[in-house]
């Protein structure tokens, strides 16, 4: 019988575990949910996540690492903004980039803490289909050139391209969520990872 590792919460996170409100800078479905089952994973248990509709201040897909990462903390500070009372902020934005092998996708994943200490952490990368790769070169979203491509209808609030691409094995919401627990690692570490 194997003993689990059992980290040591932060007496200050210990406190909040099931009061905990939480801002997601998006109305998606996938991403509230993704960070509702975080959250919960991460700490226990978790009181209000809620969805905002905050801005990313970036192109409409964007393609680069840099505008993805920036595209996740606008969102994180304009929701802020429109929810000052809460204890932590959430950005979610997917984006690609392209390298030798193709173009790929991948979404950043930003947190900001009431304390003023943030985090951020980025889901895997997948290699895009030829079709895909050209529609997005042309000036389409990812979301849209999926529904193009696979004959869907708003993927992007369903499995997304990891969903269609995976056939269902990966769904967008599980893509999006271990990265998300992996970008709760510094508050739960909290002597490990002073702010600043």
């Amino acid at each position: 019988m194997s003993t689990r590792y059992l980290p040591t919460w932060p007496k200050a996170l210990t406190a909040e575990k099931t009061t905990l409100h939480v801002i997601v800078g998006s109305k998606n479905p996938v991403k509230v949910g993704c960070t509702r089952e975080a959250f919960s994973q991460a700490f226990g248990s978790v009181g209000l996540v809620e969805g905002v509709d905050a801005l990313s201040n970036i192109s409409p897909q964007p393609r680069s690492e840099e505008e993805t990462l920036l595209g996740a903390k606008n969102r994180v500070f304009h929701a802020k903004s429109l929810v000052p009372e809460a204890d932590y902020w959430v950005g979610i934005e997917g984006g690609v980039d392209e390298d030798p092998q193709g173009m790929y996708a991948f979404a950043w994943i930003y947190v900001l803490h009431c304390s003023g200490k943030s985090s951020q952490s980025k889901t895997g990368t997948f290699y895009l289909p030829p079709q895909v790769v050209a529609l997005i070169r042309e000036g389409m979203e990812l979301g849209h050139a999926d529904d193009l491509v696979f004959q869907a209808q708003n993927s992007k609030q369903k499995g997304g391209s990891v969903g269609l691409l995976t056939q269902g094995v990966i769904t967008r919401e599980a893509y999006y969520q271990q990265a998300m627990v992996l970008a709760l690692i510094p508050f739960l570490n909290d002597s490990l990872y002073p702010a600043g």
